[in-house]
C-alpha cells in the first residue's frame, strides 16, 4: 500500500481527461486547465511528443518549450542506424515501426515556430550553456503547464519546482525509485498548492517486495487557479476507460493506499 498523502484529491470523473496515446506517454489531466495554459514546458522529451502533439491540437495557441540535452545530433544517428539494422533483421514490418524508422523527420517538422527544444539538462544549479535551472525556464511565464519526466533527477528540482508552483497551473510528474524517495515527495507535497488529482503506476518500473510501484505518474493542479474540494478521491486505480497500461505485455499494477 502506498501512503495517505500519494492519495489523489477528489475530481469529478468528468472532468478527468486522458492526452495522448493509450500507452506510455498518455496522462490524466483536468480537462478545465487547457484554455488557461499559455505554455507548455516539457522536461525530459526523448524521441515522443505524443502527449503535446495532442495537447496543441486542442489548443493550437498555446506555445511548447521541451528541454532534453539528449536528444542530439548522436542520438538521432544512434537511433536510426539501430532501426536500420532491425528493418534488415525483419524486426520492423508493421508499416507504423517501417515509418518509425524516419522519425527525426517527424521531430524537425513538429518542433517549428512556437514548438521549441533546447538541448538543455535540468539542473539545481545551472554551470554553462548547456544546463538550465527551473527558475529561469518559468521565469517569464505564467500558467505553466509543466511536465516532468527526467528518470530520477526529479528529485532534485523538487524545491525549484515547489518555489515557483504559483507560476504552474497543472503539473505532470514521474517520480522513479519510489519507496527510497517517499520522505523526499512527502516533502515537495507539504504545505503546496499543487495537489494531486490522479496517479497512475508505470508497469514498466514494476513492483517492489511490498508489490507497490517502483515509479509512479502524478498528475497535480494548483487549487489558488482552479478550485477542487478538499475530499480524498474514492475511486479505484488505475481507472478503467482512462488509465491504460504503460507496457501493454505486463499487467497493469493496482494501486491502494493506506489510511
Amino acid at each position: 500500500m502506498l501512503p495517505k498523502f500519494l492519495k489523489p484529491h477528489h475530481i469529478k470523473l468528468s472532468n478527468l481527461i486522458r492526452i495522448g496515446p493509450k500507452t506510455d506517454g498518455g496522462y490524466v489531466i483536468d480537462k478545465r486547465v487547457i484554455n488557461k495554459t499559455k505554455i507548455l514546458i516539457t522536461c525530459g522529451l526523448n524521441d515522443d511528443w505524443e502527449f503535446e502533439k495532442s495537447f496543441l491540437q486542442k489548443k493550437p495557441n498555446a506555445k511548447l518549450i521541451a528541454f532534453d540535452h539528449t536528444v542530439d545530433q548522436n542520438f538521432w544517428l544512434k537511433r536510426f542506424k539501430k532501426d536500420i539494422l532491425h528493418f534488415l533483421l525483419l524486426k520492423k514490418l508493421r508499416i507504423s515501426k517501417i515509418l518509425d524508422i524516419f522519425k527525426f523527420i517527424n521531430y524537425c517538422l513538429f518542433f517549428t515556430k512556437n514548438r521549441q527544444h533546447y538541448i538543455k539538462k535540468i539542473v539545481y544549479n545551472d554551470r554553462n550553456n548547456k544546463e538550465i535551472t527551473i527558475p529561469k525556464i518559468l521565469k517569464n511565464f505564467e500558467n505553466v503547464f509543466l511536465k516532468v519526466d527526467i528518470e530520477g533527477d526529479e528529485y532534485k528540482i523538487l524545491n525549484d519546482i515547489k518555489k515557483n508552483s504559483k507560476k504552474i497551473i497543472f503539473l505532470i510528474i514521474e517520480f522513479h525509485n519510489l519507496q527510497k524517495n517517499l520522505s523526499k515527495i512527502k516533502k515537495f507535497l507539504k504545505k503546496l498548492d499543487l495537489k494531486i488529482i490522479h496517479i497512475h503506476a508505470n508497469n514498466y518500473g514494476g513492483v517492489d517486495k511490498h508489490n507497490n510501484p517502483k515509479v509512479i505518474e502524478l498528475s497535480l493542479i494548483n487549487t489558488r487557479k482552479i478550485k477542487i474540494k478538499n475530499i480524498f478521491s474514492k475511486k479505484k486505480y488505475p481507472i478503467i476507460n482512462l488509465d491504460y497500461k504503460n507496457f501493454k505485455r505486463r499487467d497493469d499494477i493496482k494501486i491502494e493506499f493506506n489510511e
